[in-house]
Parts: structure tokens; C-alpha cells; sequence
């Protein structure tokens, strides 16, 4: 192989191993709790939830006018104060614009899938989140 090859293929297996340690973005997230209608994305809807009652609001920096709606995030708990993580990820869809002002986290969780990552139903964590 000459020069300019191997080159192209050193580059190459750069770019996919840096692919590869890209992670996600960081953040935070809290719980929210019910009434959780009406929504931004779908009002009363009740098929809007998906099982389990896997779903979050998101604030304005995800919430792209409304583009957000029916996302999905998995979102895995990284830390926060008294070791609230469990491990483990959880798959949440977006329902919701964080409606208070400022949103004290990227991410509302609603009460079911906070429960999954966090053993503290109040805490603010901080979060690793992928689409």
C-alpha cells in the first residue's frame, strides 16, 4: 500500500473511533408530577403517553419550537447530591414544553421515569442524554 493510501486509511479509522467515543450531551433533570394535561405537544390526548408513563417536557434549549414533540431520549443519571443514581438508562418521549420560568432543568421527567434512574424523587441530577 502506498503512502497516500495508508494515510487514508489511518484517517479513516480516526474519524470511526472518535464516532465511536461520542457519547451524548449533558444535563439535568428533574422530576415533574401530574396534572400532566393538557400538553404543549397534544393538549388532553391521552394516547400521547407512552407505556409505562415514560415521558418528559424539555426546556427551551430542546424544545425547537415544538419540533421536539415526540421525540425520543435515553437518558442515563451521571450524578448528583447524596448519590441519587441507580444505573441504567431509561427511554422517555417529549410531551411537554417546560412551562415555568426559568425551567430548573434541560429535562422534566415525569415521576415514573425519574424513578428509573434516580433513587431520590426531588433531586436535580445531572444527566447524559442521547436521541
Amino acid at each position: 500500500m502506498d503512502k497516500l493510501a495508508r494515510t487514508i486509511v489511518v484517517l479513516f479509522l480516526c474519524v470511526q473511533v472518535k464516532n465511536l467515543l461520542v457519547l451524548g450531551d449533558i444535563g439535568t433533570a428533574s422530576s415533574y408530577s401530574p396534572p400532566y394535561t393538557p400538553t404543549k405537544c397534544n393538549g388532553n390526548r391521552q394516547d400521547q403517553f407512552p407505556a409505562g408513563n415514560l415521558f418528559a417536557a424539555v426546556s427551551e434549549g430542546l424544545w425547537d419550537n415544538g419540533a421536539a414533540c415526540g421525540r425520543r431520549y435515553r437518558l442515563r443519571c451521571l450524578s448528583g447530591s447524596n448519590k441519587p443514581c441507580k444505573g441504567g438508562t431509561v427511554d422517555v418521549r417529549v410531551v411537554d414544553f417546560c412551562s415555568r420560568r426559568p425551567c430548573p432543568s434541560t429535562i422534566l421527567m415525569s415521576n415514573d421515569a425519574f424513578a428509573t434512574v434516580s433513587r431520590s424523587r426531588n433531586a436535580k441530577i445531572n444527566i447524559e442524554f442521547t436521541q
